[in-house]
């Protein structure tokens, strides 16, 4: 008991983990200086597998990129360095271009004179089988199913021909010149021979007229093959797709409604959540994402665009338009603005690992709910406060409705989400932590770091929920330099084992370590 005191003790004294100290790790696909970028080639969806050994992107042009762990792999197979994998690898995650492939093209549906654009919004990684990798990908309309396999390629290498004889395989049959009564088969065999079992054998030495080629297995190559189409199941544009803990199912949500899916059938889907009312007038909220519980596969939340947060639970009917819970935070009064609604509304959620948390990212903030306290957010993060006398502007050129995606780390110690002019933020939400770190997507992520610590405030409603800062300058970024709206860092995800981070700037794919 005494002992198990003192580890107690020891813990407080530490106090809240230290905030971590980024690292440059690796850049895909960088820019030169004055390079323009194509369209086509900016990163719309980032996904770590579950075992961190593989990275997926999707990007405007419909293409998936996948890429692979390499630091793992130099340890060979030998009895000693199987053993040394035993203690903490201090290298860091590195990765390599594996494979790339289309998995979407430029549609139109002509019933609705609808142009649907191959961008891929969404890529979830499913279950390893047989050694070949399984993912879903999605653009607006159509999910597909994608198995990736190392495939041997099969070349026939010798013919086995005798180039003194002039006659070759099947000349006997095919030439015009043969008068004898006798007819052949194609590889030149006597007709009159009975090639019944018991009958035939071979002659001594074999049959010299019988040609088989020689097929050798030199190298393999990747090869992606689209296993299941899922289509004409949603009038708007997918938000989401997520898979479910049980490996068989999963969900895909549009504004109005979210379908539950057999992996193994494409042409049938369920309605579980539809929120569209009778008259499209009354429409006051969208469904903006929605994810499937870590571990329960019959539970899943889904965020709006009022800022609130619905966990559904399977179980209760077939139609889950009623909620099990509804996490929403209450308006301060007189804080009501023109943009409140707008700058409320959830671009995405994350469970944290053990399901116990929920991440959600509005316009402004990161909040983390507790799935037991539907009172209000445990803590809120500002991500870019500074921002807020700039809302007019943000409304004007249409950057207010940028979706941010966030992360949360594998020990549920951290989450990170994006900003602009290329910056992303990672905040500690361990019990006193005060980390509030500022990061840029380039060589040196710790150029644009704060030199103000961050304050950490207490809110009045709640004596659990805390509110944490980065640097408040008005007009300007964290690092006091104007504020670039067009370089925007949407989509990041977290190792989900490691302090590894991942995040697209523009079409550079950009890796830190700490």
């Amino acid at each position: 008991m005494n002992g198990g005191d003192e580890v107690a003790a020891t813990a407080a004294q530490a106090g809240p983990p230290q905030p971590l100290e980024w690292k440059f790790s690796q850049v895909f696909g960088e820019r030169t200086a004055g390079e323009e970028v194509q369209e086509v080639d900016i990163i719309s969806a980032i996904e770590f597998d579950k075992t961190g050994d593989h990275l997926a992107t999707g990007d405007r042009g419909g293409r998936v990129v996948l890429f692979e762990r390499t630091d793992m792999k130099d340890h060979g197979g030998s009895r000693r360095d199987l053993e040394r994998m035993d203690y903490p690898i201090t290298r860091h995650p590195e990765f390599r271009y594996k494979t790339e492939f289309q998995s979407h093209e430029p549609e139109f549906d002509y019933l609705k004179s609808l142009e649907i654009e191959e961008k891929i919004n969404k890529i979830r990684w499913c279950q390893t089988a047989n050694g070949a990798l399984f993912l879903l990908s999605t653009n607006d309309k159509t999910i597909k199913f994608w198995k990736v396999q190392e495939k041997k390629v099969k070349k026939v290498s010798d013919m086995n021909l005798d180039p003194s004889k002039a006659i070759g395989n099947g000349n006997v049959a095919s030439s015009s010149n043969v008068v004898s009564p006798k007819s052949y088969l194609a590889n030149g065999l006597d007709r009159s021979f009975s090639y019944s079992s018991n009958e035939f054998s071979f002659p001594p030495g074999g049959i010299s007229s019988l040609r088989l080629p020689t097929v050798t297995c030199s190298e393999t190559s990747l090869v992606a093959r689209c296993r299941r189409v899922y289509a004409h199941a949603h009038d708007y544009h997918i938000n989401s797709i997520s898979n479910n803990s049980d490996g068989e199912t999963f969900i895909s949500a549009d504004d109005l409604r979210i379908n539950l899916w057999n992996l193994e059938i494409s042409n049938q889907s369920f309605n579980i959540v539809d929120v569209k009312p009778a008259n499209m007038e009354d429409l006051t909220e969208v469904i903006t994402s929605a994810e499937f519980h870590p571990t329960h596969c019959n539970m899943l939340a889904y965020s709006s665009s009022k800022g609130s947060i619905r966990l559904i639970d399977l179980r209760q009917s077939a139609l889950c338009d009623s909620h099990a819970k509804l996490f929403e935070e209450q308006e301060a009064p007189g804080s009501r603005s023109f943009f409140t609604e707008i700058i409320a509304s959830i671009s995405d959620i994350k469970f944290a690992k053990d399901g116990r948390y929920i991440l959600s990212r509005d316009y402004m903030t990161l909040k983390l709910w507790d799935i037991n306290m539907d009172s209000g957010p445990v803590a809120t993060f500002q991500v870019h406060e500074y921002l807020r006398p700039k809302l007019c502007d943000l409304y004007e050129n249409d950057s207010i409705f940028d979706k941010f995606e966030c992360c949360l780390s594998g020990d549920g110690l951290r989450v990170a989400t994006g900003s602009y002019s290329n910056l992303f933020r990672v905040f500690g939400c361990g019990p006193g932590s005060t980390e509030a770190t500022t990061l840029e997507a380039s060589k040196n992520p710790m150029r644009r770091q704060v030199q103000t610590p961050s304050r950490p405030s207490r809110s009045l409603s709640s004596i659990t929920r805390v509110v944490r800062r980065g640097a408040d300058a008005p007009g300007v970024d964290a690092n006091g330099n104007s504020f670039d709206f067009t370089t925007k860092l949407l989509h990041l995800a977290w190792h989900p084992s490691e302090n590894s981070i991942a995040c697209a700037a523009a079409n550079s794919l950009y890796m830190y370590y700490a």
